[in-house]
């Protein structure tokens, strides 16, 4: 497994990207799409394009991810697709009858040089249709600036200002899984703050089976609602790297003002969503809240030997990776390997903040955006760590150097179930904790003699 690797030295690259830890824009595009309820995603590109997007979002969520493409051929590919965008727009709503379909670009109409807005503005829509579009090129960025430039989308091309102020924020959630969506709409229920979450995919990717498939499931934000972001007070945006974009986006084109707010992964970051919703609010901090934080500590203080001083590698998306540092900082770990395949600008100065904040000396930590899972293992394979935490792609660098993996983020496509259970929020984080412990314990009780081989731990 992985043989290549080179184990004697680091290979440095500037240009080669091996094993990525990132996947293309239009994936993210799609899930923010999706997030709205009624509309399909479409993907302007080849047949090809799309079954990949596709595929990937169903082998995380277990569930099906619908989409349609414009179908490049090579005549499209030479003369540019807005035929076949115009066919495929009249066929979607004929055939499918969604009420907005949402256009993402991919690496062939881009290279090509579509225009979208020439092409959407050209066509004669059915009454009460609408069609909406984003720049997604995969040849830069990854998921979550797709994800970010569909939510903005969204606000582009649909929130409405009447007049009449809807008493709503707006909350923009990132890239993460619908149990974690349902875990912050907890946190603004508590404080009695109304809200629109957008996108929000609860009830799209964790919809109940009834026997019954439904093209557009109950859940994903309604398309009143998004309409009416423009009479929103306030804005949340929860994780900056694939939120803010959107956030932005409304206050510039509405001047609702926002909040850019980590990923409230552990304690100190929920920490910091719970008070700006105590002073949005005007309100106490619920005692619920408080009873969840106490758990959480309590549960800590229980486990922090196993945990403590455990060497451990992270990567996966921008928000997620600081959000899963904070937290194993929290709990007494030592982060020897940070990255993301994220082009992020301002991923190793939050990194170096939140390693100055726990006293990490400097060096402890490497730290990188845009790395690979390549370049990763070359480093673990030098200097060797306890625990790897981050999605399934680790599993390959987790079996050849034996080393035990917690699965985090996304994707996680060889595992069922984590869609449904959050690790944001302070019970996401008791469930993290649970991993953790349980990982590094079981390891314990494999490696240690049977002498050593304890019931009570």
């Amino acid at each position: 497994m992985l043989d290549a690797t080179p184990r004697d030295s680091v290979l440095e690259r500037t240009a080669l990207v091996a094993n990525p830890a990132k996947t293309c824009q239009p994936v993210g595009a799609i899930y923010a799409a999706l997030g709205v309820h009624g509309v399909m995603p479409h993907s302007h590109g080849s047949q090809g394009c799309v079954s990949f997007q596709r595929m990937f979002l169903t082998r995380h969520f277990k569930e099906p991810a619908m989409a349609s493409t414009s179908a490049f051929t090579e005549g499209a590919s030479v003369f540019g697709g807005g035929a076949n965008l115009k066919t495929a727009v009249r066929n979607i709503f004929d055939l499918y009858d969604p009420a907005v379909i949402a256009v993402h670009t991919t690496c062939l109409s881009e290279t090509i040089g579509d225009d979208l807005n020439s092409y959407v503005s050209a066509m004669e829509l059915p009454e009460g249709k609408q069609v909406i579009y984003c720049s997604t090129p995969s040849y830069q960025g990854s998921h979550i600036t797709g994800y970010a430039s569909m939510a903005a989308g969204f606000i582009t091309h649909m929130a409405q200002k009447s007049g009449v102020p809807s008493g709503k924020v707006m909350v923009v959630p990132g890239f993460i899984n619908p149990g974690d969506m349902r875990e912050i709409k907890h946190y603004f229920e508590e404080f009695d703050i109304a809200f629109t979450m957008m996108p929000d995919t609860t009830g799209v990717f964790d919809a109940p089976m009834t026997g019954t498939f439904e093209m557009y499931p109950k859940g994903g934000t309604p398309l009143a609602e998004v309409v009416a972001l423009g009479d929103a007070s306030y804005s949340f945006a929860l994780g900056s790297c694939a939120s803010e974009a959107a956030a932005n986006m409304l206050k510039n084109k509405h001047d609702v003002a926002y909040k850019a707010l980590p990923l409230p992964l552990g304690i100190a970051l929920t920490d910091e969503l719970v008070m700006a919703l105590a002073r949005y609010s005007g309100k106490p901090v619920p005692a619920v809240l408080e009873e969840e934080r106490g758990q959480l500590v309590d549960c800590m203080l229980d486990v922090h030997q196993y945990l403590d001083q455990k060497r451990v590698a992270i990567c996966g998306d921008p928000d997620t990776v600081l959000g899963l540092l904070s937290f194993v900082l929290e709990c007494g770990m030592v982060p020897a390997f940070v990255g993301t395949g994220t082009p992020a600008k301002d991923f190793d100065s939050q990194v170096e903040a939140l390693l100055a904040s726990f006293g990490v000396a400097e060096g402890v930590c490497w730290h990188k955006a845009e790395t690979d899972y390549f370049e990763l293992h070359q480093r673990i394979i030098q200097q060797p760590v306890d625990l790897l935490l981050g999605p399934s792609l680790f599993k390959q660098i987790a079996r050849a150097e034996d080393i035990p993996l917690v699965r985090a983020g996304f994707p996680v496509l060889d595992r069922y179930v984590h869609s449904y259970l959050p690790i944001v929020g302070y019970r996401g984080a008791l469930q993290l904790l649970k991993a953790l412990a349980d990982t590094i314990m079981d390891r314990q009780d494999r490696d240690c003699s049977d002498a050593d081989l304890e019931f009570v731990m």
